[in-house]
């Protein structure tokens, strides 16, 4: 049985009576992730893979057992798949630039996508020249795998595609997709953001050649993330910057990048956080990803039931609680999103993202809504007393 108080107490930010629904934008932290942190400053505060004194050997050691708790969290083969770098659009950026596009291939990707695994392919087809093509779902977020296959062919050298939607919810099969790039000798890149906080991942099943991901959504600190890279591509793909760390020789007419995955870490990387991130894989694998899937499903299924029992309330994404993660966007009227968040703030205690969420394309594509919405996103500390919260103070403004 969830214990869902029991997972608060780890969590002193909520003792400030706010009822925080903004977790796709970012979760909060439990103390055992700050102090994870704060043992990396007050214990061994020196850098990684280079000092040969105790401080630097035990960094070196915690760093590099994160990476390998993270890659087991994914389902990565070794830590030697997983990059650190800074977030989810980092490790994007990472994949667009290292990749060639020969003159006549072709980008797929979809309209749902956020900002970070769109724009990124956009500027990617104009640079070299190259066709982009958006597959777009049903106003639900359910894609038909005929348009797939109608737009990935034998021209195209990249699929991006999340798997789930950040604004709606809904769960993208990628699998299935990756299975129809491959059959095209295509790439598949993922966006896992919001599956990695959400519901157990497993990279080699999904068969992804790529996934980006980032710490501040799934209890972790900010400026961490990681890019899984299939064994096929760990050695073709090219890292972003290089530069310390991530060479193995110089010298004054070349130079040897170093091994996986610290050719890809260049500088000093974020240490601390990337401590913090092992330890936020260390909860929820406590706390299990079955159960942090359930009681997402758990709560969206109230949170549908009520917005949708109340007049004047539009609802988005899939009306299936289970074809969803808890996040839930919604409209109520004609008032304008950002003034339904401030109401909900202000006057509720309620925190709630509102606006495009960085999913322009799709608000305008899909629902000619370019103010956007109101989302209300949760996660495991979140309850279900919460939950009527919202639609309390949601029936209220939809009175007006």
């Amino acid at each position: 049985m969830f214990d869902v108080e029991a997972v608060r107490r780890d969590f002193p930010i909520l003792e400030k009576s706010v009822v925080y629904l903004d977790n796709a934008a970012s979760s909060l932290t439990p103390e055992q992730v700050v102090l994870k942190e704060m043992e990396f400053y007050r214990e061994y505060r020196a850098n990684v893979e280079r000092g040969v004194h105790r401080f630097s050997q035990r960094a070196t050691e915690e760093y590099e057992w994160a990476h390998e708790i993270v890659a087991d969290f994914i389902g990565a083969p070794s830590a030697e798949n997983v990059a650190m770098l800074r977030n989810t659009t980092e490790g994007l950026n990472l994949v667009a630039n290292s990749l060639s596009f020969e003159g006549g291939s072709k980008i797929v990707t979809t309209v749902i996508e956020h900002h970070s695994n769109f724009v990124t392919w956009l500027r990617a087809a104009k640079k070299h020249g190259c066709a982009l093509e958006v597959v777009k779902p049903d106003r639900e977020g359910r894609f038909d795998m005929a348009d797939f296959e109608k737009a990935i062919d034998d021209s195209t050298r990249l699929v991006a595609v999340t798997k789930i939607s950040n604004v709606l919810g809904c769960i993208v099969p990628v699998k299935e997709v990756a299975s129809i790039a491959h059959e095209h000798g295509a790439l598949i890149v993922e966006d896992g953001a919001q599956e990695v906080p959400h519901m157990p991942t497993d990279v080699l099943d999904s068969g992804v050649d790529f996934m980006a991901f980032s710490g501040h959504k799934m209890l972790g600190p900010t400026g961490v993330g990681g890019l899984y890279i299939t064994e096929e591509e760990l050695y073709r793909t090219e890292p972003l910057s290089i530069g310390g760390g991530t060479i193995s020789d110089v010298s004054i007419d070349g130079y040897e990048l170093a091994v996986a995955p610290l050719r890809y870490e260049a500088g000093t990387p974020a240490i601390a956080q990337v401590l913090g991130l092992g330890e936020a894989c260390k909860y929820l694998e406590r706390v299990g990803m079955e159960t942090v899937k359930a009681w997402d499903v758990k709560l969206a299924k109230r949170i549908l039931e009520g917005l949708q029992e109340i007049e004047g309330v539009e609802v988005h994404g899939p009306s299936e609680p289970k074809n969803r993660v808890g996040i839930v966007s919604f409209n109520v009227g004609d008032v304008n999103p950002h003034d339904v968040a401030l109401t909900l703030d202000a006057e509720y205690d309620i925190a709630v993202r509102s606006g495009h969420h960085c999913a322009l394309p799709m608000m305008k594509e899909l629902f000619g809504l370019p103010e956007g919405t109101v989302r209300a996103s949760t996660y495991i500390y979140n309850t279900l007393d919460e939950v009527e919260r919202l639609l309390g103070a949601v029936e209220d403004i939809a009175r007006g």
